[in-house]
């Protein structure tokens, strides 16, 4: 990490800790000065330990034995930033209010004026709660698996598809888990538990390096489907993240091919093949990682080559923005598979009343769940795994079912 990274970072997350100092002093004020004393220095003490560990945690990120270090360290960091930037937005609109009223004040010759801090405690009750939150989330709320489960209909599904199951999952990034591996068999046992005809795995299997996959290979080797296991390569998945050479990278890229294998998944690189039943079909394609912003290198011309447009056909595309810019309106594909958002791995969802927020639609329209546009449908599934942030905060880990209707 550069100096200058470094300097600037202190810089913007100093500037933010001296104005959150700024808002809890004045909230501690009534309190004894030893107490004051207390809060201050345990303020500061944890504020600086954390930003130094980010910096080192950064620096020797390629040091680690296993990324779920880095993860873990930048989850600390997060997890203290956010109920830090809540609590100042609240402060400020105090500030903001003590302002106008001093202005007020000055004009009507009224030296009158007392401060208040009523927004800024509400903001301190709202930053305490997002803080507990994060660190639930993080305990436990990246192991609350879901399953969420969705009928598609289409005219085009033959008869004898009426039922198929279809288990999705995506965005495993094991690296994340370590050795954790109770968590995941219990998940693993949550999909066999559906009895899937099929299980589509979207990509990400990794963070960086196919080595991450090793220690499950039996574990996700153990997720069973009656007529197959499918699956298509994510961003993380071409050791681009890390510190590695071409030729590191090259042979990372072939051993996670040999875990797809191992693990009992046919992995799809822009090709197509066709799922049978009862004398009928429908099309699977399979595309490496396309993506605005990220890697470009899928080819769907290709994957669709020998395709039949009177066929439903089903794309595992890791990236929904690919929908966007190649799928929707210049494709015949019925129904596109996607992960990589995580839902941004926090948000709001209550389906009964219709609420579905998360910070991830900034970024992405269409960032969770099913959508349909023009006969076309694109589902995108919230995440098996975790990155970054290393929780969940009412966006749960995401095992998705897909059942496939005949529509008349």
């Amino acid at each position: 990490m550069k100096i200058t990274s470094i300097l600037i970072t202190l810089i913007i997350f100093g500037l933010i800790d001296l104005y959150v100092f700024k808002g809890l002093s004045g909230i501690i004020q009534g309190l004894q000065p030893t107490y004051r004393m207390l809060i201050n220095s345990g303020y500061w003490m944890v504020s600086l330990a954390t930003l130094l560990l980010v910096i080192y945690g950064i620096s020797n990120r390629h040091s680690f034995d296993s990324p779920g270090t880095l993860t873990l360290i930048i989850g600390i960091f997060i997890t203290l930033l956010i109920p830090k930037v809540i609590f100042v937005m609240f402060h400020a609109l105090d500030d903001m209010y003590n302002l106008a009223i001093f202005g007020i004040n000055k004009i009507s010759s009224n030296g009158d004026f007392s401060r208040r801090n009523f927004i800024s405690q509400l903001g301190l009750l709202a930053s305490g709660f997002m803080f507990g939150s994060m660190v639930y989330g993080i305990i436990w709320g990246k192991f609350d698996f879901r399953v969420i489960r969705n009928d598609i209909m289409s005219k085009k599904i033959p008869a004898s598809f009426d039922g198929v199951k279809i288990v999705q999952i995506s965005d495993a990034h094991l690296g994340t888990f370590g050795t954790n591996f109770d968590p995941i068999r219990k998940a693993v046992q949550m999909i066999n538990e559906l009895n899937p005809d099929y299980v589509f795995f979207t990509g990400d299997l990794v963070n960086n390096h196919a080595d991450e996959a090793l220690p499950w290979i039996e574990i996700f080797g153990s997720i069973k489907a009656k007529e197959g296991k499918f699956s298509v390569f994510g961003n993380h998945d071409y050791a681009d993240y890390g510190d590695f050479t071409h030729e590191e990278r090259k042979k990372s890229v072939q051993q996670l091919k040999q875990i797809h294998k191992e693990m009992g998944f046919q992995l799809l690189e822009d090709q197509n093949i066709a799922l049978t039943k009862d004398g009928a079909q429908i099309r699977l394609v399979g595309v490496h990682n396309w993506g605005k912003g990220f890697h470009k290198v899928g080819n769907l011309e290709r994957a669709l080559v020998g395709t039949n447009d009177h066929e439903f056909q089903i794309l595992l595309s890791h990236d929904p923005t690919h929908f966007e810019e190649q799928v929707k309106q210049k494709t015949n594909i019925d129904l596109t598979l996607s992960g990589h958002t995580h839902g941004m791995q926090m948000g709001i969802e209550v389906p009964a009343l219709n609420i579905k927020w998360s910070p991830v639609k900034v970024r992405y329209r269409r960032w969770a769940g099913l959508y349909e546009e023009n006969g076309q449908m694109l589902y995108i599934n919230r995440g098996f795994g975790v990155l970054a942030y290393p929780g969940r905060v009412g966006m749960w880990p995401e095992i998705t079912l897909l059942t496939l209707r005949t529509e008349a």
